[in-house]
C-alpha cells in the first residue's frame, strides 16, 4: 500500500522556473508541443509550447542523438539539454538539446498554420477547428485575458466581502420574462433555462447580504449578429443594504479599477501580444438616458427614434460623445425607462416613468445592465399586477419578500463581450471559447 501525500514534485520544470532560477549551463528536461520547425541545415530551432509560452531549443546533429525528420508539428516531447541565455530567443533563453523522447504523435497533419504569429484564416474555420486554432499564441492569449477579468471579478467581490454562490440553470420560471427562453421536458414536466440568476440572487442578500456569481445564462433570442450570443457567460452580484444605486455603479467601478490594475501587473505578455490599450478607470460619467439621448442626438444630427431604448448606433455614438466630450472610454447610461426594465426594478419616486437602474457602456457598446430592485413585498405585487401577471411559479422568490427584504440591487455584465471590447474585436465570437448561437452546437 502507498500513501498520497500532495502534489508530485517533477523533473521537468516550467518556463517561470527556466527563468528564475540561475540554470544556466545547466542540464534540464523540459516538456511541450513542437509549435515550430526550423531547419537551417546543420542547425534546428524546435520550438516548443508550454502553458506560460514559448521554449526555444536547438539541435545540432553533431551532438543530438535523434534524427530531426522523426520530429514533427504538434507532437508532444520531452527534451534534454542545456540551458543557455540568448537574447534573441524567446524569453532569454534557450534549451541546447541532447536528447529528445517523443511522448505521442499526431495522427494527421494540423488544418491550421498555428505557429504562424496571426492565423490568417476566417472566423468561421477558426471555430470549426476551435480546439486546433486556440493553440496559436495569439488566439489563447485572449482567453487568458478573459481569465484575468473574471480573477479581478471573483478577488475584488472577496475583498468588498462578497459570498461566491452557485444558482441552477434549469428552472420553472424566468426572471427576465418574455418568450426567448429555452425550453425542455425535466421528467415529464416543462421547464426551462435560465435567462439570468436574477431571483436566485435576490434570495440569496436575505441569506449573505452581499453574494456574487459567474456562470452561464441562455437566451433563446434570434438574432444573428456580432453582439449576441445564446449562451454566454455573465458576471453577477448583488448587494443589500444599499442607500441607492449609485453605490452598484460605485462597486462595478471599483471591480474595473481593481482589475485593469490586475491585468497590467499578472498579464503583460498576453496585453503586449494583442496590443491592448487598457481603458481608463479613474473616472467613470454616469448621464441620465432622457439627457444623453437628446445631448447625442443635438450634437451628431441623428433623430430620435425610439425614446425607450437604445439602439446599437445610439449606443456607439454615446460612447464617441464620452470620449470627445469627458475622455471617458465608459459611460453610465441611467435611469432608464421603466416600461423597458424587469418588473423588479424599482421606479424613480420622483417621476416613476424612470427607473433606479443603469447600463455599461464600453467603446461603443452596452456590457452591463443593473439597478435597484424593489425590496418591498406590497410594491413588488402592486407592479406585477399593474403588469398583468401573477405570481405563478414564482412562489419561493416572493416569499423571500413577503418574509423581509433588505434595500438592495445589482448588476450582470457579460464577460464576452467585455473582453470583446477590451480587445476591440468586432465579433463577439473572437471572444467566446465554444460559441453556441443560431447555427452553431459544435465544437
Amino acid at each position: 500500500m502507498e500513501f498520497v501525500t500532495g502534489v508530485k514534485e517533477k523533473e521537468t520544470l516550467e518556463l517561470h522556473e527556466l527563468m528564475a532560477k540561475d540554470l544556466a549551463g545547466n542540464t534540464v528536461k523540459v516538456n511541450g508541443a513542437i509549435h515550430a520547425i526550423r531547419d537551417m541545415g546543420n542547425v534546428a530551432f524546435i520550438i516548443l509550447r508550454k502553458r506560460e509560452g514559448l521554449v526555444q531549443c536547438v539541435s545540432d546533429e553533431e551532438i543530438t542523438n535523434f534524427f530531426l525528420k522523426d520530429l514533427k508539428e504538434a507532437d508532444t516531447v520531452e527534451v534534454t539539454g542545456i540551458l543557455i541565455n540568448s537574447e534573441k530567443a524567446p524569453g532569454g533563453i534557450e534549451i541546447r538539446i541532447s536528447a529528445v523522447r517523443i511522448l505521442s504523435e499526431p495522427a494527421e497533419p494540423l488544418p491550421l498554420a498555428i505557429g504562424k504569429w496571426k492565423l490568417s484564416t476566417s472566423l468561421e474555420a477558426k471555430l470549426n477547428y476551435r480546439p486546433i486554432a486556440l493553440r496559436n499564441l495569439r488566439e489563447r492569449a485572449r482567453f487568458k485575458l478573459q481569465e484575468g477579468l473574471v480573477r479581478g471579478f471573483r478577488d475584488f467581490l472577496y475583498g468588498e466581502g462578497f459570498t461566491e454562490i452557485h444558482t441552477p440553470k434549469i428552472g420553472a420560471k424566468s426572471a427576465e420574462g418574455g418568450a426567448n427562453v429555452f425550453k425542455l421536458d425535466y421528467f415529464h414536466r416543462p421547464a426551462i433555462l435560465q435567462q439570468s440568476p436574477q431571483f436566485y440572487k435576490q434570495m440569496m442578500v436575505g441569506v449573505y447580504d452581499r453574494v456574487f456569481e459567474t456562470a452561464p445564462v441562455f437566451r433563446a433570442e434570434k438574432h444573428n449578429t456580432k453582439r449576441h450570443l445564446n449562451e454566454y457567460t455573465s458576471l453577477d452580484f448583488e448587494m443589500g443594504y444599499i442607500d441607492g444605486f449609485e453605490e452598484i455603479m460605485a462597486m462595478e467601478t471599483g471591480f474595473l479599477q481593481y482589475t485593469m490594475k490586475l491585468l497590467k501587473q499578472d498579464y503583460g505578455t498576453e496585453l503586449k501580444l494583442l496590443d491592448v490599450e487598457l481603458p481608463q478607470t479613474d473616472r467613470i460619467p454616469a448621464v441620465r438616458f432622457d439627457e444623453i439621448k437628446r445631448l447625442v442626438s443635438e450634437k451628431y444630427g441623428r433623430r430620435i427614434k425610439n425614446p425607450f431604448d437604445l439602439e446599437p448606433e445610439e449606443e456607439s455614438l454615446i460612447s464617441r460623445y464620452a470620449k470627445e466630450e469627458w475622455d471617458a472610454d465608459f459611460v453610465f447610461v441611467t435611469h432608464y425607462p421603466s416600461k423597458k426594465r424587469p418588473f423588479y426594478a424599482m421606479d424613480d419616486p420622483e417621476d416613476t416613468a424612470f427607473t433606479l437602474s443603469f447600463d455599461l457602456l464600453f467603446r461603443g457598446m452596452e456590457i452591463t445592465t443593473g439597478g435597484q430592485r424593489i425590496h418591498d413585498y406590497r410594491r413588488l405585487l402592486e407592479k406585477m399586477e399593474a403588469r398583468g401577471m401573477t405570481g405563478e411559479g414564482m412562489e419561493q422568490y416572493l416569499s423571500a419578500f413577503k418574509h423581509g427584504m433588505p434595500p438592495h440591487g445589482g448588476l450582470g455584465i457579460g464577460l464576452e463581450r467585455l473582453t470583446m471590447k477590451l480587445m476591440e474585436e468586432d465579433n463577439v465570437r473572437e471572444t467566446t471559447l465554444f460559441p453556441r448561437d443560431l447555427s452553431r452546437l459544435e465544437p
